[in-house]
């Protein structure tokens, strides 16, 4: 029974995923770490049950109307919760934030600012006081008028668009046009205009030149395409976008890093020569607060602003001092955490993914509220060890306050901190689901069937293994991006390098921007691409035949998207399906089978197996298909069986599961096979893209990589490929990783898990510290060498891996 003083939330009947109709007690104010392996349960029922369960009490006092505004995640699938206070999530995720989003923004210290400078500014004389969105290049009122608040100003020219003038418009003489048929439409519509796209582009006059690529009209015309052999094509009304508006709508406005890259080959950037960069209207920057404008202020390093506010604000007006009192607390919260080194206008893309979680934690930090659950999805994620010190400093204050702090992690130092432990498994998917241990964290060493505990008490030594020698070397000379400056790297080929450095060291600008992008401009034949722009040299990049980048998006977007779908292996099952008897007699094809096309689905769902229910003030809910029960197919496709089994309970089945009925069958069992080497096997075949978490789609993506046939020498690049695993999935991960170097690849990864780094061949160290005092390499070398480099935040911790 529980009181109304009762200090525990009690969670009763909790089915969410495969929890198994989980029983548990947690005490509040504790912080209080979950743990499992990747896919057992713990973010299920932190998040899944307990946040939104939160999330759902909080919304039902909600006025009816507003709750129409708000996404609502719904009720979970559970029994009862109680003594469950309001709960606050704050999860480690990638966002991908606009130009204008910037560490200001992030933390609103730039609204503070703002404030300060229109109360207690220093106005020229005779000039109207202005508000405070007149200091924001975000606001139609602050942004300088000639770059729209971006503070540059992105030009292109006819050299660019055109490199080749000897080629026709057909020919492909304007470079910066898409290709295929949007690149043809443009063609076929200049034609339709009356341009010769025959001729040489140096032949046709100047001015149809001039308008061809510059010109801001978007004239419609009827467009009579060249019928193709066997094709007829209708006529259409076609529009026409000149190259300019092409390259700078697609700069703008594209989420496609590929053709954002290609626009800015056709575009050169400067300073805007209106404000200087500094973004706002003159009037604004006419005001002043300690003899600096707002914009020099937003430039300086956080430290650097705390001491100018700290100077400025002592002996002057109340509001001044008020002002940059609050100002100077929210930032001391910041500096905490170890980002000092960031200024206010540093642009959010820029930032790494720990930077950013630090930055939202130090924003709940000055918050005040107490009596919350803060419910946190592995906040060290990202974070170098030493970063993890200042973070559990953080969450030990949060709790001070007042507060439950819910954690789920992975990372062992974290989980030793905490006051109690709830641990999912035993092990993924359909063989997790159960609470093996709620309890303090020392309490775990009795439970045997818990893959943590090894972990936890450090049971079995990590094997010594003897580093490989590299077959070459990649050097890049004269690296010059974010603050990455005047660096010279050298990254050794047929080993597996580790590049370690506190969060914001230079790691991910390093390999992910400027190693990735002179190998994929060397493939691509284009030059020069962002890569060679970043960087003064590059040497050895031919011994590399192949480039692959794997990283932690998505695989997808929409529950279309799947597992069999992404690998390749919904294609083989669908050729096994057509080759039945039952499908023959019937006529059906492969594409019978699949659920993303009219013929063999549930037109009734459109193949998704759910409808939507709008309940108006309630949260919408899904209900299995009337029609189909959620099977995706109609009753006739439903009617062919493959060894007894339909095509929707064989996209039910676990990788597991499938490996043993699809045996014999080489097409299909190659690609069940490399799923079970990456740790996959508890996943259906059918899951959602959108159930995946980010590891789990990583791992997708190595194992899809892993069925091809390779040739020539491979480089992978993966960053922080442990980030979201267990550190029993870390194992399964690093063996695959180690066998693509045994076969003759090279791999790099950013990392910071110590293990992973004590295990690599190679280690490259950047720092020593983040932002302006990082982005040059303190060490390099062999892991046991970087553990004894002076001056390396890293080792320390890389040496204390090395004993263990």
């Amino acid at each position: 029974m529980s009181s109304p003083h009762d200090p525990y939330v009690r969670v009763r009947g909790a089915r969410e995923h495969n929890l198994k109709n989980v029983r548990v007690d947690i005490p509040r104010d504790t912080l209080t770490v979950f743990t499992g392996v990747s896919g057992s349960g713990k973010s299920s029922l932190a998040f899944g049950t307990i946040y939104a369960e939160a999330q759902r009490r909080y919304f039902e006092s909600v006025a009816p109307y507003a709750r129409r505004l708000i996404h609502q995640v719904g009720a979970p699938a559970v029994g009862e919760i109680t003594g469950l206070p309001p709960a606050v999530s704050l999860e480690q995720r990638r966002s991908a934030p606009g130009a204008r989003s910037s560490v200001g923004t992030v933390t609103t210290l730039s609204n503070s600012l703002r404030m300060l400078f229109s109360r207690a500014g220093d106005y020229p004389p005779g000039a109207e006081r202005l508000d405070s969105d007149s200091f924001s290049p975000n606001t139609a009122v602050g942004a300088c008028p000639e770059c729209h608040g971006l503070g540059r100003i992105h030009r292109t020219d006819e050299e660019l668009l055109v490199p080749d003038p000897s080629l026709s418009i057909r020919e492909g003489a304007i470079a910066a046009w898409p290709g295929a048929w949007q690149g043809k439409n443009l063609r076929d519509v200049l034609d339709a205009l009356g341009h010769d796209i025959d001729r040489p582009w140096r032949e046709l006059p100047g001015e149809d030149r001039e308008w061809i690529l510059f010109t801001d009209e978007q004239p419609v015309v009827t467009v009579h395409p060249v019928r193709d052999a066997g094709r007829i094509q209708r006529p259409y009304q076609g529009t026409y976008m000149s190259a300019r508006r092409y390259v700078l709508h697609t700069f703008a406005d594209t989420r496609s890093r590929a053709l954002r890259a290609k626009a800015e080959r056709f575009l050169t950037s400067a300073p805007c020569p209106v404000c200087g960069g500094s973004r706002l209207r003159p009037e604004a920057m006419a005001v002043t607060f300690a003899g600096r404008t707002i914009a020099e202020l937003a430039g300086l390093p956080l430290s650097a602003l705390a001491e100018v506010l700290s100077g400025a604000g002592a002996g002057g007006e109340e509001t001044a001092r008020v002002l940059t009192g609050d100002l100077l607390a929210r930032i001391g919260t910041v500096t905490e955490l170890g980002l000092g080194y960031l200024s206010l206008d540093r642009t959010a893309p820029t930032l790494s993914s720990g930077e950013l979680q630090r930055l939202r934690l130090a924003t709940q930090l000055r918050s005040g509220l107490f009596g919350v659950v803060y419910v946190l999805d592995e906040p060290s994620a990202g974070l170098h060890p030493a970063d993890t010190e200042a973070l559990l400093g953080v969450l030990g204050r949060l709790k001070e306050a007042g507060n439950s702090v819910f954690v789920v992690e992975h990372q062992m130092d974290v989980v030793r901190r905490a006051d109690w432990l709830v641990d999912v498994g035993p092990l993924a998917g359909e063989h997790g689901g159960r609470v093996l241990h709620s309890g303090p964290p020392e309490g775990l060493a009795q439970v045997p069937e818990s893959a943590t505990r090894r972990f936890l008490f450090d049971e079995e030594p990590a094997p010594v293994r003897e580093p490989r020698v590299p077959t070459g070397w990649i050097r890049l000379t004269g690296v010059e991006r974010h603050n990455v400056r005047g660096v010279d790297a050298a990254f050794p080929l047929g080993v597996f390098t580790a590049v370690t450095g506190v969060s914001g060291s230079g790691k991910s600008t390093l390999v992910g921007q400027v190693l990735a992008g002179v190998l994929a401009d060397r493939q691509a034949g284009e030059e020069p691409g962002p890569g060679e722009r970043y960087c003064a040299a590059a040497t050895g990049l031919e011994a590399v035949d192949r480039l692959v980048q794997v990283d932690q998006k998505p695989i997808g977007r929409t529950p279309r998207s799947n597992l069999a779908t992404y690998t390749g292996l919904f294609d083989a099952v669908r050729k096994l399906f057509a080759r039945t008897e039952t499908a023959r007699e019937r006529g059906y094809g492969a594409g019978r089978f699949s659920f993303n096309v009219s013929g063999g689905r549930c037109e009734t769902c459109q193949g998704e197996g759910f409808v939507s229910v709008e309940l108006l003030f309630l949260p919408s809910t899904y209900a299995p298909c009337p029609d189909c029960h959620g099977a995706r197919y109609n009753p006739e496709t439903l009617e062919v069986t493959l060894d007894g089994l339909t095509i929707a309970q064989v996209l039910d089945l676990t990788v597991e599961s499938a490996a043993s009925f699809f045996a014999g069958t080489p097409t299909a069992e190659r690609a069940l096979t490399t799923l079970l080497d990456v740790g996959l096997g508890y996943l259906r075949l059918g899951q959602p893209a959108t159930e995946l978490s980010g590891g789990e789609a990583q791992r997708i993506k190595l194992a899809a990589e892993l069925q091809r046939t390779r040739r020539g020498h491979t480089l992978y690049l993966l960053d922080e490929p442990t980030t979201g695993l267990h550190p029993a999935d870390v194992e399964v991960l690093m063996r695959q990783l180690h066998s693509l170097v045994d076969a003759g690849s090279t791999v790099v990864v950013v990392e910071h898990d110590m293990a992973v780094v004590a295990g690599a061949d190679q280690v490259i160290d950047l720092g020593p510290e983040g932002g302006d005092r990082g982005g040059r390499i303190v060490a390099s070398g062999t892991p046991a060498e970087v553990a004894g480099a002076a001056g390396s935040r890293t080792a320390p911790y890389l040496a204390r891996a090395l004993r263990s």
